[in-house]
């Protein structure tokens, strides 16, 4: 093996290692998937994501198959009381040794022009991606009784 392949190796080696990690840092819990029903064209995913590393880090996309568009969304209620979701561009951050819920009527993972219907009992595959720890898999499950 010449010097430079071994270099490389290594640096393969690090890089994954870095990155599996970092990964474990964030903890993603109690996620579910759900719409309004078989015709919907829009779904939305919740979850509790644990930070348990010693900085912050930023949820800054969503990468699925399960629909054209995936957007983090979170609710905003006007002067009027009236809610209306917004597309949050910039993600959310996750403090350090702390948790951010993603849940009904707040920040959430918005699916839009659904490929297939969530069906209960299915789940959606879903990639998150960290600005730290970088991109985390997960079958969140197709819950339509929540």
């Amino acid at each position: 093996m010449t010097l430079k392949s071994t270099l490389l190796a290594t640096l393969t080696t690090l890089s994954l290692a870095s990155g599996a990690f970092a990964a474990d840092v964030i903890v993603i819990e109690d996620s579910y998937a759900r719409s309004s029903g078989k015709h919907a064209k829009a779904g939305a995913a919740f979850m509790v994501i644990q930070n348990q590393g010693d900085t912050d880090d930023r949820l800054i996309g969503v990468i699925s198959d399960a629909s054209d568009r995936v957007e983090l969304h979170t609710h905003e209620v006007d002067d009027n009381g009236v809610a209306r979701m917004l597309h949050v561009e910039e993600g959310f951050v996750i403090p350090a040794g702390e948790t951010r819920k993603l849940q009904r009527g707040g920040d959430h993972v918005m699916f839009m022009g659904l490929t297939t219907p969530f069906e209960a009992g299915a789940t959606v595959p879903v990639t998150l991606v960290f600005e730290k720890a970088g991109e985390i898999v997960v079958e969140v499950p197709v819950d339509l009784e929540r």
